[in-house]
């Protein structure tokens, strides 16, 4: 695992763009596809108006690329939120980088991914098919979930079984939906979907690359417990230390670690 430190939002912004444009941009122009696991939230929003500008000026075919999101809402019909509605990450992704990234790049509507809550295992087996994930994007939640895999007590499952669960729908954790009211919906807590359909660990930890982004005061905390080096699924993203083409960026504005 390597840490990198950088000064604020935007140098990390940058620096994640310039990864994944990297690795896109390696493949494509090498006559390969590139598959990118992609995250949602507040920490990503200009990495993605950066990384939308770089394509559309870069004159590469985009037609072998394809996006994998970690995750959904789940509404109370066990269906994925309606991507009309304003919580959905559809619509976040739509407006944050699909519809930045310009048509005539060949960038196809149909390879945009999201986990199914009528059948997650779909997920995997297309994520598997389609030869794994190049680089995961992730970020971390307040309680060190990535995607929503949310900590679970090491009395109720082994290292080894968190490790490879699959893509599933999974009920929230207090701390992440008092955090997304707070975020996203105004600290209106009720209006925020108590499940979710998430990537699974499994699937994460195969990614070939991943790069964790991370600019929140309350980041600080769980990051701390990764460097601490104890694997434990009451922490996820400690996972990550197994993975050993991951990386960790950081802002030192707000987070000292």
């Amino acid at each position: 695992m390597k840490w990198n430190s950088v000064k604020n939002y935007r140098q990390m912004s940058r620096y994640g763009a310039e990864r994944l444009f990297s690795v896109i941009a390696d493949r494509l122009s090498a006559g390969k596809t590139a598959n990118i696991g992609l995250a949602t939230g507040n920490t990503m929003i200009k990495l993605y108006a950066i990384l939308a500008g770089m394509l559309n000026h870069a004159g590469i075919d985009l037609t072998g690329l394809s996006t994998f999101n970690l995750d959904e809402y789940v509404d109370d019909n066990g269906n994925n939120l309606d991507y009309r509605h304003p919580l959905s990450y559809r619509q976040y992704m739509t407006e944050n980088f699909f519809d930045l990234i310009d048509p005539a790049t060949g960038f196809r509507q149909e390879n945009m991914v999201f986990p199914d809550a009528e059948n997650p295992s779909a997920f995997d087996a297309l994520i598997t098919r389609r030869g794994g994930l190049d680089i995961q994007l992730l970020g971390i939640g307040f309680n060190g979930h990535i995607g929503f895999n949310e900590p679970i007590s090491a009395e109720e499952i082994t290292a080894e079984d968190f490790a490879r669960l699959p893509s599933r729908i999974v009920e929230l954790d207090a701390l992440t939906l008092k955090t997304n009211a707070r975020l996203t919906a105004g600290d209106q807590i009720d209006t925020v979907p108590r499940r979710a359909v998430t990537m699974g660990m499994d699937s994460i930890l195969k990614a070939k690359e991943v790069i964790l982004l991370a600019c929140f005061t309350e980041q600080a905390e769980p990051l701390r417990r990764i460097r601490s080096g104890q694997t434990t699924p009451e922490l996820p993203a400690s996972f990550l230390l197994k993975h050993q083409t991951t990386e960790i960026v950081y802002t030192e504005d707000k987070i000292k670690l």
